[in-house]
């Protein structure tokens, strides 16, 4: 049975649906990704799974509970990480860590050992009491997910935890995460970065309020439609927008190359005299798998 279920979960802020009959399934102790670019509607869709907003209409059950009706009996299972830092800046790390605590009556003892546990894994302990708005990004981020997990919960809701994080801290959480799917936690984590998504087991790509897909990311990726190369050149402005006029192509600008999009059914062959006359010569052109960004890509533009 599904530890998280959304039922038709809609939103609007005005005219503007954030949400549109939102559905989202997570097994127990499963890493599951929410992808989509800003404005998506991943905020709204966490705060609502929160309890911190009320939907327009639908559902969210956690472990078979109503969240609307006994929002108190979910409270204790659910551990949750906004997008911005939102502890204490002037309390030390250990005072935060304390007072998160004590919001669940965890004293004594028994908070000790967790604080131990949590020092260990974060790596925080010869940091304890410094303050924590002198700690650097990736150490507020440690702290934050330290908070959130000091009452054990069974759900973990991250919104973005790693965006401008350094590339260690950002494995160093992650490696956090994967451990607590092994000691049975649930995890939910927003994420802008497709290696990251990488490591889930399932995504679901979401845009202007709606589910585009749902799936495994190796399946997610297999799905793509059609054929991809790899152009080895500099990706100026002016040769993606020339490109682009080429019909039947379709490229974007894939870190330091090109990314060429073509039908299923369509050759390189036939596009290559129009190529060279923008100055792209067959010996830059390598055939290449579709990732998880060419997949999302290709399911914005299907809805854009």
């Amino acid at each position: 049975m599904a530890f998280l279920i959304a039922e038709d979960i809609s939103k609007k802020y005005g005219e503007n649906h954030a949400l549109d009959r939102f559905c989202l399934s997570i097994d127990p102790a499963e890493i599951f990704a929410l992808v989509g670019p800003d404005g998506a509607g991943k905020t709204t869709l966490i705060r609502i799974l929160c309890r911190l907003l009320d939907p327009d209409s639908g559902r969210v059950t956690i472990d078979g509970v109503d969240t609307s009706r006994e929002y108190d009996r979910v409270k204790p299972l659910l551990g949750y990480m906004p997008q911005q830092f939102s502890l204490y800046p002037d309390l030390s790390v250990e005072e935060n860590m304390t007072f998160y605590a004590g919001l669940y009556g965890l004293t004594g003892e028994p908070y000790r050992a967790k604080r131990d546990r949590l020092y260990e894994f974060s790596n925080l302990g010869p940091f304890s009491g410094r303050r924590a708005g002198a700690l650097s990004g990736g150490m507020k981020q440690k702290l934050a997910l330290s908070c959130a997990l000091i009452h054990d919960p069974r759900l973990l809701i991250l919104d973005e935890p790693t965006t401008g994080v350094d590339p260690l801290s950002r494995r160093q959480l992650w490696e956090i995460l994967l451990q607590l799917k092994s000691e049975g936690v649930t995890v939910l984590v927003s994420t802008p970065y497709m290696d990251e998504v990488a490591r889930c087991d399932r995504a679901a790509f979401i845009f202007r309020g709606r589910k585009l897909s749902e799936d495994t990311p190796t399946a997610l990726a297999a799905s793509f439609v059609g054929r991809i190369f790899y152009i080895d050149c500099e990706p100026t402005t002016s040769l993606v927008e020339r490109a682009n006029t080429i019909p039947d192509i379709s490229a974007i600008r894939f870190g330091a190359g090109l990314h060429l999009y073509l039908r299923q059914d369509d050759s390189l062959d036939r596009h290559l005299g129009e190529l060279a006359a923008i100055g792209i010569d067959r010996q830059q052109i390598t055939p290449i798998d579709a990732d998880l960004e060419d997949r999302f890509i290709q399911l914005m533009e299907t809805k854009a």
